[in-house]
Protein backbone atom coordinates (compact mmCIF):
# COMPACT_ATOMS: atom_id res chain seq x y z
CA UNK A 1 0.00 0.00 0.00
CA UNK A 2 1.26 3.43 -0.81
CA UNK A 3 0.99 6.45 1.47
CA UNK A 4 -1.81 7.89 -0.70
CA UNK A 5 -4.06 4.87 -0.28
CA UNK A 6 -3.59 4.58 3.48
CA UNK A 7 -6.77 5.54 5.38
CA UNK A 8 -6.61 8.07 8.14
CA UNK A 9 -9.20 9.43 10.54
CA UNK A 10 -11.26 8.46 13.50
CA UNK A 11 -13.58 5.48 13.81
CA UNK A 12 -17.27 5.77 14.64
CA UNK A 13 -16.67 4.30 18.10
CA UNK A 14 -13.87 6.77 18.73
CA UNK A 15 -16.12 9.62 17.63
CA UNK A 16 -18.92 8.47 19.97
CA UNK A 17 -16.47 8.09 22.86
CA UNK A 18 -15.17 11.63 22.48
CA UNK A 19 -18.68 13.05 21.94
CA UNK A 20 -19.90 11.44 25.20
CA UNK A 21 -16.79 12.55 27.09
CA UNK A 22 -16.99 16.15 25.88
CA UNK A 23 -20.79 16.27 26.33
CA UNK A 24 -20.58 14.94 29.89
CA UNK A 25 -17.82 17.38 30.77
CA UNK A 26 -19.86 20.24 29.33
CA UNK A 27 -22.92 19.29 31.40
CA UNK A 28 -20.86 19.14 34.59
CA UNK A 29 -19.19 22.45 33.74
CA UNK A 30 -22.50 24.20 33.03
CA UNK A 31 -23.89 23.01 36.37
CA UNK A 32 -20.78 23.80 38.46
CA UNK A 33 -19.72 27.20 37.06
CA UNK A 34 -22.71 29.11 38.59
CA UNK A 35 -21.84 27.72 42.05
CA UNK A 36 -18.23 28.84 41.66
CA UNK A 37 -19.40 32.30 40.59
CA UNK A 38 -21.65 32.44 43.67
CA UNK A 39 -18.68 31.53 45.89
CA UNK A 40 -16.59 34.36 44.44
CA UNK A 41 -19.49 36.79 44.90
CA UNK A 42 -19.79 35.78 48.57
CA UNK A 43 -16.02 36.09 49.00
CA UNK A 44 -16.05 39.57 47.48
CA UNK A 45 -18.90 40.69 49.78
CA UNK A 46 -17.18 39.26 52.87
CA UNK A 47 -13.89 40.97 51.96
CA UNK A 48 -15.64 44.32 51.52
CA UNK A 49 -17.44 44.01 54.86
CA UNK A 50 -14.20 43.09 56.65
CA UNK A 51 -12.38 46.04 55.04
CA UNK A 52 -15.13 48.40 56.26
CA UNK A 53 -14.44 47.06 59.81
CA UNK A 54 -17.97 47.10 61.29
CA UNK A 55 -18.07 47.90 65.02
CA UNK A 56 -20.26 44.93 66.08
CA UNK A 57 -21.20 41.44 64.94
CA UNK A 58 -24.83 42.44 64.22
CA UNK A 59 -23.56 45.33 62.10
CA UNK A 60 -21.45 42.89 60.05
CA UNK A 61 -24.43 40.55 59.63
CA UNK A 62 -26.63 43.48 58.55
CA UNK A 63 -24.01 44.53 55.99
CA UNK A 64 -23.99 41.00 54.58
CA UNK A 65 -27.81 40.97 54.46
CA UNK A 66 -27.71 44.22 52.44
CA UNK A 67 -25.08 42.73 50.12
CA UNK A 68 -27.26 39.64 49.69
CA UNK A 69 -30.22 41.81 48.71
CA UNK A 70 -28.13 43.51 46.04
CA UNK A 71 -26.37 40.40 44.73
CA UNK A 72 -29.20 38.13 43.62
CA UNK A 73 -26.77 35.24 43.02
CA UNK A 74 -26.13 34.70 46.77
CA UNK A 75 -28.62 31.97 47.75
CA UNK A 76 -26.54 29.34 49.57
CA UNK A 77 -25.63 31.24 52.72
CA UNK A 78 -27.42 33.45 55.22
CA UNK A 79 -25.99 36.18 57.47
CA UNK A 80 -26.39 33.88 60.50
CA UNK A 81 -24.01 31.38 58.83
CA UNK A 82 -21.05 33.77 58.99
CA UNK A 83 -18.42 33.24 61.68
CA UNK A 84 -17.33 36.72 62.74
CA UNK A 85 -14.37 37.35 65.05
CA UNK A 86 -12.26 40.36 65.89
CA UNK A 87 -8.52 40.26 66.49
CA UNK A 88 -6.15 43.19 66.75
CA UNK A 89 -8.99 45.62 65.94
CA UNK A 90 -9.62 43.88 62.61
CA UNK A 91 -12.78 41.97 61.75
CA UNK A 92 -12.25 38.44 60.43
CA UNK A 93 -15.22 36.82 58.68
CA UNK A 94 -15.25 33.19 57.62
CA UNK A 95 -17.92 31.00 56.09
CA UNK A 96 -18.46 27.50 54.80
CA UNK A 97 -21.29 25.69 53.06
CA UNK A 98 -22.05 22.64 50.96
CA UNK A 99 -23.61 22.95 47.52
CA UNK A 100 -25.48 20.00 46.01
CA UNK A 101 -25.47 20.11 42.20
CA UNK A 102 -27.90 17.80 40.38
CA UNK A 103 -26.25 16.20 37.34
CA UNK A 104 -28.79 13.73 35.96
CA UNK A 105 -31.36 11.41 37.51
CA UNK A 106 -30.32 10.39 41.01
CA UNK A 107 -26.71 11.57 40.52
CA UNK A 108 -25.58 14.64 42.46
CA UNK A 109 -22.23 16.38 42.91
CA UNK A 110 -21.54 17.77 46.39
CA UNK A 111 -19.08 20.66 46.57
CA UNK A 112 -17.79 22.02 49.89
CA UNK A 113 -16.96 25.71 49.83
CA UNK A 114 -14.98 27.50 52.55
CA UNK A 115 -13.71 31.02 52.65
CA UNK A 116 -12.51 33.81 54.90
CA UNK A 117 -11.86 37.51 54.62
CA UNK A 118 -8.35 38.54 53.64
Amino acid sequence: MTARNKQRGISLLGLLFWAILIGGGSVVGMRVIPTVMEYYTIQKAVDKIARDNPPTVPAARDAFARAKEIEYSIVSIEPKDLVITKSEDKVKISFGYDKEVPLFGPVFLIIKYKGASH
